[in-house]
């Protein structure tokens, strides 16, 4: 079996890494200084930036033991908790720099949905807690919490430029015993300009298929996404009549809906008048066949919303186009982009009201939770704010996002507080209940003198009026659970 070379050449020490000197650095300062600061540190950037190579390469520089972990595949709290707990607390009886552990955490921007918020938490507060360094390893450094980036310090990675990969690929190529043309190795390294470890892939498929690298054989595969998408645009606004436009959306790596929001966004800027009067007629067409996949996951649908959105546009088009256009990315998608973490914090609120009062997350968002924005706006009243915050299992962001108020402020953090301890007391009122039940049960049935037998096998005394007493009780406590979630906690 074949190893991988990504696997084979990966970098032992920090000073064999390419690229990224200043974070290199950086993140050397960092281990050396972390018994003064004990802090998390995030290193971020694209992927094949080294970023991981560089996090084992500092333990073994630094002496520690490394402890790697897959934050996609260990995103619930009970685990986050359980492994990376134990290893960020906890140091090795032997061997490493004063029993020091590295916990590694790969994807750690991967715990930020909803559904793995208890995840989200966890990690937070165990960056804080850890008395080992840890470095958390993202792709997004934005989509990650602020409570997380506000616990952690913060290094990028950048992409790894053509200069730095050369130099690794000839490397690679000596020792493996490599033939190659020096332009081979400078296409290679162009093709994959950012990633080193794609470079490095690509070399080692090349090799087994070649005896000498030329430049030939740089095959540049797939059309170049974001240069193919510009070629589509110029095709169908400006250049190419209906069928050759379809025949060119085939050509792109775009789904339709993507091919919606480019033209759309572009279009106006070369059509006017009836022509983009009829070319968004043609959008909206494509938009209504997009819906119906949507709503019955039938795919053969797209074939018809590209017919639209290519040959409609182009069919569109009344006369010819000169000269050259900027055209952008759709500014729907930067868009959510910059709305991505309110969206988030929007629809856990909304789960939780759901969740707690029986409705679809559509009416939380549309019904309840403008209501609940007007009666505690800024915190007041403050009681009613406590409340809700507990009903839903609120944190200090939700609870900002509902009132409109700051989530640092003092004022909401007060709040949480309260709501935790609000909930642990109900909780510990509730677990004694059962208990109480049965003490007021055996009163009752001492004084009637009636008896029944319990599962057990002990003679017990029921009180059949107390008996009927306490399950009409139990009945209205059950149909009080029933009620919304508002009702809860009004």
């Amino acid at each position: 079996m074949m190893v991988d070379w990504t696997e084979k050449y990966r970098p032992t020490t920090l000073s064999e890494v390419r690229g990224n000197d200043s974070a290199r650095d950086d993140l050397k300062r960092w281990a050396e200084t972390w018994d003064e600061h004990r802090e998390a540190v995030i290193v971020h950037g694209s992927p094949g930036a080294g970023r991981r190579s560089a996090a084992h390469a500092l333990a073994n520089d630094m002496g520690w033991d490394a402890i790697e972990l897959n934050a996609s595949d260990t995103r619930t709290k009970d685990v986050i908790e359980r492994v990376a707990g134990e290893a960020a607390k906890s140091g090795t009886l032997v061997g490493g720099s004063g029993g020091r552990k590295l916990v590694i955490m790969d994807e750690a921007d991967n715990i930020h949905g909803n559904a793995d918020r208890g995840g989200a938490r966890a990690v937070t507060r165990l960056v804080k807690e850890a008395t080992q360094p840890m470095v958390l390893i993202a792709n997004e450094y934005y989509d990650m919490s602020n409570a997380l980036r506000n616990a952690c310090r913060e290094i990028e990675f950048r992409d790894v430029g053509k200069r730095s990969i050369v130099p690794v690929l000839r490397d690679v190529c000596r020792r493996e015993g490599i033939e190659y043309e020096d332009a081979a190795l400078s296409a290679l390294a162009q093709k994959n300009s950012g990633d080193l470890r794609s470079a490095i892939n690509d070399l080692q498929a090349l090799a087994e298929e070649t005896e000498v690298l030329t430049e030939d054989d740089i095959v540049t595969g797939e059309r170049d996404t974001t240069e193919g998408i510009f070629d589509f645009l110029d095709d169908v606004i400006k250049e190419k009549g209906a069928e050759e436009s379809l025949y060119a959306a085939y050509d792109v790596d775009e789904t339709p809906d993507d091919l919606l929001n480019w033209v759309e966004d572009n279009v106006p800027k070369d059509y006017s008048g009836p022509e983009l009067a009829d070319a968004y007629d043609f959008l909206a067409n494509a938009d209504t066949w997009l819906g119906r996949v949507r709503a019955t996951q039938d795919y053969s649908y797209w074939r018809y919303a590209t017919d639209n959105v290519a040959a409609g546009v182009a069919a569109a088009r009344r006369e010819s186009k000169g000269g050259w256009t900027r055209y952008g990315p759709p500014s729907f998608w930067s868009k959510l982009g910059r709305t991505k973490g309110t969206r988030n914090t929007r629809d856990y609120v909304a789960r939780k009201i759901a969740e707690r009062s029986g409705c679809s997350m559509a009416t939380a968002r549309r019904e309840v939770m403008p209501f609940l924005a007007a009666m505690v706006h800024h915190c007041k009243p403050r009681e009613l704010t406590v409340a809700m915050a507990a009903a839903y299992d609120l944190e200090a962001e939700h609870v900002a996002f509902v009132t409109g108020s700051g989530e640092d402020t003092n004022k909401v953090a007060d709040i949480v507080a309260d709501a935790e301890e609000a909930k642990e007391t109900a909780a510990v009122e509730h677990s004694g209940g059962a208990f109480e039940g049965q003490a007021e049960a055996a009163d009752v049935a001492a004084e009637s003198g009636n008896t029944a037998t319990d599962e057990t096998g002990e003679d017990v005394f029921v009180d059949e009026d107390e008996a009927k007493s306490a399950s009409e009780k139990r009945d209205d406590a059950e149909d009080d659970d029933m009620q919304s979630g508002l009702d809860e906690f009004f």
